[in-house]
């Protein structure tokens, strides 16, 4: 054992010796060094998580509508939906951020202390509910996503890995659809209509009958017959033939994995694919069209249709073709049927929690599911409150929480916490560039005022941003060792002065729900002065108007500009009758504008739109900013080189 590991055993032995004496003053220094020395995966295990059942217990489910997966974590049926439908809905509050460093500033950890202070501290029922951890992030940068210190999600090794497998389920769903997209288009060019048509409805058992899905297509074609031997030749060319265009798939095969050289690749080389090659990409697995229904569906026949819905290709004539044309709606809601639930977990305080979905923000809208907020609502009652959280700055995860899934759940935000952090701050302000695994350089170790006011600019711009939707906003200052009481002071100061309902310093990662009450108790406060929600734009403007005013009223933007191959998608679905669905926009989260470098409230810039994709099953139009990738890619340095397993406790080290 080295020194140094030596002198943390030593320590962790003297705290946890003192966390058990008097004192208070002793205590309290003792804890803070315990802290101090802790992972966040060691705090985790410190605390043993009571029983599942038991929590479901406490919340008030009946034993039918729990699954439980082990001992700490559960699936929630959404029976209870219709039980409690004449439950009155909680406050419903959303935690977002200023534009943040590579490091992240900690909108999850809020998340986790707020309701931890609100639940075990002022005695208000409350829910969490989060967005469930990429691999990508996990084994790649920034760690898990489970908060940290001590206001967490435990066990935090199983919030970060797996969890009860819903993105491996949407990743299964998702290539399946892939594979049956140029399985379909290899099958039509190598047979004739006839062989073709025997093959899609065969004899079986000496009988032939279409399929459901199959009698489905028919009458979208506007054929009535369902005996598949009184086809004429027309319906049968009509029916069996597709004709998808390969050069109009937008379809992606994905993967949860940082993997840069799947960027673009080639299909289709083997001897057995007889000449039909083509070039694809894969995307990260949580930037599947799935993955955004999953989190925007409101119930299983709700996302079965949906599923149904999603545009995968054009035919030669450039008539969309859907998921359902091909067959496959019913397979990839097999897939999904226990991904639709909630998964039930709890803070380090035995607070619950619910980990639902996992959208990225900067590429697909960012946000856990509607179905774990609409059930959370219901669960905490009238006088409880559910927080959610809106990944990466306001600008993104905030503004499609609002554009898009306040549409899709008709809910409406009483509050929204405004993360901020002395850190982004000062880089904003015109400090050197965070990177992530690197030092920090002085200026954000040591008090610099200057640099604090200067980079307020950036706080006031999300509050303003907030404002346009009308929804009261409080300032959450995310705490760190190295901010002085000054700089916490000024940028209080500075964001109540800008509009902010009021502005509170928080220690919830040192202390938990007790360094957030101050934070909770602005929160109620808030959550009862007069809400005049408004969306940003009109579903009914144009699609380039839309992406327009997102552009300059959110961003700062002077303009856009979308290029040709843009502009021709955009018209495309606009002719195919797509052009009165909300926007997401796929942008950086390191900006307000289009350029990561470009810090602060950039402006007179032209935001350029490289490319326009249409999720129709999730219901939105998904422009790509700039050279914005859906495949993020690993860094010299990734977070796996700290993964480990211990081969004789099976404990997971090195997760953060």
């Amino acid at each position: 054992m080295s020194a140094c590991s030596m002198l943390v055993l030593l320590l962790h032995i003297c705290c946890c010796f003192a966390l058990c004496r008097r004192p208070p003053k002793l205590r309290e220094i003792s804890w803070l060094l315990f802290v101090f020395f802790s992972s966040d995966i060691e705090i985790s295990r410190a605390q043993s998580p009571k029983a599942v059942d038991v929590l479901a217990k406490e919340i008030g489910l009946l034993t039918d509508e729990v699954e439980i997966y082990g001992q700490t974590k559960a699936k929630v049926r959404l029976s209870l939906l219709e039980r409690l439908k004449d439950q009155p809905d909680g406050k419903y509050v959303l935690v977002a951020g200023i534009t943040p460093t590579p490091l992240g500033e900690g909108k999850s950890t809020v998340t986790i202390g707020l309701v931890q202070a609100l639940t075990a501290h002022l005695n208000i029922n409350s829910f969490a509910c989060l967005r469930q951890p990429s691999q990508g992030p996990t084994f790649g940068v920034k760690g898990g996503a489970a908060g940290g210190g001590y206001a967490q999600v435990i066990p935090m090794e199983e919030f970060n890995l797996h969890l009860t497998g819903d993105i491996h389920a949407i990743t299964a769903a998702n290539n399946l659809l892939a594979a049956a997209i140029d399985a379909r288009i290899l099958h039509e060019n190598t047979q004739s209509d006839k062989a073709l048509y025997n093959r899609l409805v065969p004899v079986v058992n000496g009988v032939r009958g279409f399929s459901a899905i199959q009698l489905a297509r028919l009458r979208r074609l506007g054929i009535s017959k369902t005996d598949p031997g009184t086809l004429t030749e027309e319906e049968i060319n009509k029916f069996a033939r597709l004709d998808i265009d390969p050069s109009t798939i937008t379809w992606q095969r994905v993967v949860d994995t940082n993997d840069r050289f799947l960027r673009k690749i080639t299909v289709g080389q083997a001897n057995t694919e007889k000449g039909f090659v083509r070039q694809a990409q894969f995307d990260i697995a949580v930037a599947s069209e799935i993955m955004a229904i999953l989190a925007l569906t409101t119930s299983l026949q709700d996302m079965k249709e949906r599923l149904g819905k999603m545009v995968v290709a054009n035919d030669k004539k450039g008539e969309p073709i859907t998921a359902e044309d091909l067959g496959v709606t019913g397979a990839l809601a097999v897939l999904m049927k226990d991904a639709i639930k909630p998964t039930l977990m709890q803070t380090l305080e035995g607070t619950p929690v619910f980990v639902h979905a996992g959208p990225f923000a900067n590429i697909a809208h960012g946000n856990s599911s509607v179905l774990a907020d609409k059930i959370a609502l219901k669960l905490v009652g009238e006088k409880g409150f559910v927080v959610t959280e809106a990944g990466f700055g306001a600008d993104i995860g905030m503004e499609k929480f609002f554009n898009i899934k306040c549409r899709a759940s008709g809910l409406v935000p009483s509050v929204v916490v405004l993360v901020a952090t002395v850190r982004a701050l000062k880089m904003h302000g015109g400090g050197p560039n965070v990177t992530a695994g690197a030092p920090l350089k002085k200026e954000y170790t040591e008090e610099n005022l200057q640099l604090v006011a200067d980079g307020c600019c950036n706080l006031q711009k999300q509050i303003q941003i907030t404002q346009l939707f009308g929804v009261p906003v409080v300032v959450a200052l995310n705490v760190f060792k190295t901010d002085s009481p000054a700089e916490i002071d000024l940028v209080c100061k500075i964001a109540k002065q800008s509009g902010a309902f009021d502005a509170v310093p928080c220690n919830h990662w040192s202390a938990g729900g007790r360094g957030a009450v101050k934070l909770a108790q602005a929160v109620e406060r808030a959550a009862n002065q007069k809400n005049n929600f408004k969306y940003l734009y009109s579903l009914e403007l144009p699609i380039v108007e839309k992406i327009r005013i997102i552009a300059q009223k959110v961003y700062g933007a002077q303009d856009i500009e979308l290029s040709p191959t843009a502009q021709s998608q955009v018209d495309r679905y606009t002719r195919q009758g797509f052009g009165n669905l909300p926007i997401c926009m796929a942008k950086t989260h390191l900006s307000l504008s289009h350029q990561p470098e470009r810090k602060g409230v950039p402006t007179g810039f032209i935001l350029p739109i490289s490319d326009v994709r249409a999720s129709i099953g999730a219901g939105f139009i998904y422009p790509l900013v700039g050279t914005m990738s859906t495949m993020p890619g690993l860094p010299t340095r990734p977070c796996f080189y700290d993964i480990d397993l211990d081969p004789i406790t099976e404990q997971v080290k090195g997760l953060f």
